[in-house]
């Protein structure tokens, strides 16, 4: 009987996952909780399983003390003395043993509805305490049946749930198929423990990359960042802590063989892997790829603004179809890209260019003139509507950047060109007063010869 019973503990045990003292503990409450409704009494219920025999033994428990108030839960001091000698002493417990065999049908009912019950109970705690240490972790599914477009999958034998807003809209499953997915979350409802997977989540991503690239799983290449809009494209930052180690390349692989396994896993998923970079230009430079950028400009630096310029016939590309590509290299990089065409550039440098004063249209002023800088760019200059250096140096290096064939080195060079020629100076008080002193001077000189000549000398004779 014992052996049967033991067996039948260790074998609901296993089944369940669970501990077998567990299943010993549910089985003692189990009985406590029958006696309880078939005695009706007050008295202080005690179970304990047996090992040696396999039986579950009942007790009523009585507290020694000296005057006794409650018969059913206390014993008098002399009365224990008469049961057990000298050795019972106020304060003691003594267990009274208690006929099981009076725990008919019903309490057996009872009993076995309790045992269920406990036994669920461990099992879900058990499941939520598995789980929770594996958030982040990748595993294989079988899909068992769907609900309400939720997928309800197996891992083993615990069920878990991939909601529907956690599938990627590429992909289409079938019962019976198997999926690898990534357990985002575990939560507690009415039901017990609810593992939550996700094929979206940016985890799966990154699980995936540590699956198939060595360098990233012994950790000579890191991934400082990953976004995803799961079925369409997403885009990773690798770094490599040795020189010799191409970040980029160890992850696309020999022929791209280690990025296409990720892909046909995502169903055709778009991969972009781009360099990290410490620098914040160059690294939104070479998160907006595949669109090559012509030049990067800090905004505001406190709101994280950028302001990226590119060829007319690559401004599609770097946005890409429905603001996807500009959209994932701003999550990537943290900051917002404003992205506009060389086209664009040049409408807004006209409108900034209107605004400015050039001084009179009907003077004719003189040609602008920079040393040591080419006629071609010089002319630029002048049909810009530039004609002093003045001028020059205050539209600054982002206005002079989006005239026509004017790269950051050639706005330099003009601007430092600028800078060379010297202010003109109007001192018109100044020539005033020297023309007033040399007429003066004057007037006195032919005042002394007139009055030379008026003596009797005769002007340039001995």
């Amino acid at each position: 009987m014992a052996t049967e019973l033991q067996q039948m503990i260790e074998m609901v045990a296993k089944d369940k996952g669970i501990e077998p003292s567990i299943v010993v503990s549910a089985i003692e409450d189990a009985y406590l909780a029958a006696a309880r409704k078939v005695f009706k009494a007050e008295d202080d219920l005690r179970s304990r399983f047996n090992l040696e025999t396999g039986l579950v033994e009942l007790y009523s428990v009585k507290r020694i003390v000296d005057a006794v108030e409650d018969p059913l839960t206390q014993i008098a001091l002399s009365d224990a003395q008469e049961l057990y000698g000298e050795e019972a002493e106020a304060g003691m417990e003594i267990e009274f043993p208690q006929e099981t065999e009076k725990l008919g049908r019903i309490a057996a009912q009872t009993a076995k509805q309790v045992i269920a019950q406990r036994v669920r109970e461990a099992e879900r705690e058990n499941i939520h305490g598995e789980f929770s240490e594996r958030v982040g972790e990748v595993v294989n599914a079988l899909v068992k049946r769907f609900e309400s477009g939720d997928l309800i999958v197996e891992i083993g034998r615990v069920e878990a749930q991939i909601p529907r807003k956690e599938q990627s809209r590429a992909e289409n499953y079938a019962i019976g198929d198997r999926v690898r997915a990534v357990i985002k979350a575990v939560t507690r409802n009415a039901k017990g423990p609810q593992v939550i997977l996700s094929r979206t989540d940016p985890a799966l991503l990154i699980k995936l990359f540590e699956q198939e690239v060595p360098e990233i799983y012994d950790g000579t290449v890191m991934i400082r960042g990953c976004v995803r809009e799961a079925g369409d494209r997403a885009k990773v930052a690798v770094f490599s802590r040795e020189r010799d180690v191409d970040p980029v390349g160890a992850c696309v692989g020999m022929r791209g063989t280690r990025v296409q396994a990720i892909i046909r896993e995502l169903r055709g998923e778009k991969i972009d892997i781009v360099d990290w970079s410490e620098d914040p230009v160059d690294f939104v430079t070479k998160a907006l790829s595949p669109a090559r950028v012509q030049r990067v400009t800090i905004v505001d630096d406190e709101s994280r603004v950028m302001e990226v310029l590119v060829e007319d016939h690559q401004l599609s590309l770097a946005i890409g179809k429905k603001g996807q590509n500009v959209r994932l290299a701003a999550k990537l990089t943290g900051w917002k890209i404003d992205i506009k065409s060389d086209e664009d550039k040049k409408k807004e440098v006209e409108l900034q260019l209107e605004g400015l004063e050039f001084g009179d249209a009907t003077e004719e002023a003189a040609p602008l003139m920079l040393p040591e800088i080419h006629d071609e760019v010089v002319g630029v200059l002048r049909a810009a509507g530039y004609t002093t250096a003045e001028q020059v140096r205050a539209a600054g290096s982002e206005v002079l950047g989006a005239l026509p064939g004017f790269d950051a080195e050639t706005v330099a060079a003009v601007i430092e060109a600028a800078d060379k020629v010297p202010v003109p100076v109007e001192v018109p008080e100044v020539m005033a007063a020297v023309d007033t002193d040399v007429d003066a001077t004057t007037d006195e000189t032919v005042a002394t010869e007139k009055a030379t000549v008026t003596e009797g000398e005769t002007p340039g004779t001995d």
